[in-house]
């Protein structure tokens, strides 16, 4: 975990209510870390649902393998995280390591080792030693509360700087229902299916069928459509739980994610999705702008999406950002790149606004002190359009700079 916070980190953190259902406790068991909460205890009520997406990754870390077999019981009764070891690439041990944890945990709370969730993070290859639970989870199931929202973001962290936390509050039939989420991530991020860590809870009766739904469609445009590195984890883990308790004041059950009373549960569901993947871009290992890709006139938004993760994805843009350097021929090489339909002859680019490439060359128009001086923002917007059709889409990521490399160069160390 870095010793500096972000520049980019949020200004304003949102005080995070409490869930009806959903209780924390954190410690330090010294899986790799000293002197810091290392393990995170989610206890959930009886009752309550659960759905998740996972990294597409063909080496996927046991937790992964884990969470994916109990997922169709659709139950859980609680989250065991740890930080400084992916217990990914460990083979048997690994496994043996993830049903060591479950029993562990499944004691301490009162439940089938089956509705036990898992999720590790940190440095893959090495043995998760998990006699280091024994003692700590009862300890933990004991000592849980419903108030340590930024103990249990503080608590999966690794390279991250701060805490991504997110919150909304909206109406589901007659009451108030409450989305809370937190994530880690700040290396390793190019999600396919989740983002690096992420968990949702919401006090909303909705069956794990519709939840599921609800949660594949909503990573899409959020965390889907985050980059750091181009890096896919082997940990990628998206966990979303709904304790139902909204249901004894009036919040009717949903079984279907088309529901139409579940519109507005569905947009600010999404909106803390998509506030936790921005936290992720803002924190990534060493970043000191925050950039958005905008592609717009492509064939399609599949298109659009994979042009815009070229551009996002090139070291060479990436680093011309960090630089303060509006070099558009880089943007031209990413998208010139990325395999799908595009006329040279009709490309624009903007950044910031400033249209510095028109009908594919430079803008008649173009002056170098404006443009030098839209770099120097902490968020940079790069605005590519083809002119080939009606195709949209949207990345976020960061600049390259040094401290990335100084981070990854003694990760292990």
């Amino acid at each position: 975990m870095s010793t500096g916070i972000s520049p980019l980190a949020p200004t304003d953190v949102p005080d995070m209510p409490e869930i009806a259902g959903v209780r924390f406790a954190t410690a330090a068991a010294g899986i790799r870390y000293k002197g810091r909460t290392d393990v995170l205890l989610a206890l959930l009520d009886k009752g309550t649902t659960v759905a998740g997406v996972f990294t597409k990754s063909k080496c996927p870390s046991a937790p992964v393998e884990w969470c994916r077999t109990r997922l169709k019981g659709g139950r859980a009764r609680a989250l065991v995280v740890n930080s400084g070891n992916a217990n990914a690439f460990t083979g048997k041990t690994g496994r043996q390591a993830t049903k060591l944890t479950a029993d562990v945990a499944a004691k301490a709370v009162g439940c089938k080792a089956s509705d036990i969730y898992l999720a590790s993070t940190g440095v893959i290859g090495e043995p998760l030693d998990a006699t280091k639970f024994n003692g700590v989870l009862e300890t933990l199931a004991r000592d849980a509360t419903p108030d340590r929202w930024m103990d249990a973001a503080r608590a999966i962290m690794t390279t991250d700087t701060f805490p991504k936390v997110a919150t909304a509050r909206v109406k589901l039939g007659k009451a108030t229902v409450t989305i809370n989420g937190i994530a880690k991530g700040a290396g390793m991020i190019a999600p396919d299916m989740a983002t690096m860590l992420s968990f949702v809870f919401t006090d909303a009766p909705i069956t794990a069928t519709a939840l599921q739904s609800l949660l594949k469609s909503g990573v899409e445009n959020t965390f889907n459509a985050v980059t750091i590195d181009s890096d896919t984890s082997t940990s990628d883990t998206l966990l979303a739980f709904a304790t139902g308790a909204a249901s004894a004041r009036g919040a009717p059950k949903i079984t279907r994610a088309s529901d139409p009373r579940l519109k507005a549960f569905a947009k600010a569901f999404h909106g803390v999705l998509a506030d936790l993947a921005e936290q992720v871009a803002r924190d990534g290992e060493g970043a000191r702008k925050l950039v958005e890709v905008i592609v717009e006139g492509a064939t399609s938004k599949a298109s659009a999406r994979r042009i815009a993760k070229s551009i996002a994805n090139s070291p060479l843009v990436k680093t011309a950002i960090a630089g303060e350097d509006a070099n558009w021929g880089r943007v031209v090489m990413a998208v010139g790149k990325a395999g799908e339909p595009a006329d040279r002859d009709k490309l624009s680019i903007y950044f910031n606004g400033i249209r510095v490439a028109k009908s594919g060359a430079r803008d008649p128009s173009y002056d170098e002190a404006d443009v030098s001086k839209a770099m120097k923002n902490d968020k940079i917007q790069i605005k590519t359009t083809l002119g080939l059709g009606k195709g949209r889409d949207r990345v976020l990521t960061c600049d390259l700079t040094k401290e990335y490399v100084a981070i990854n160069g003694d990760y292990r160390s």
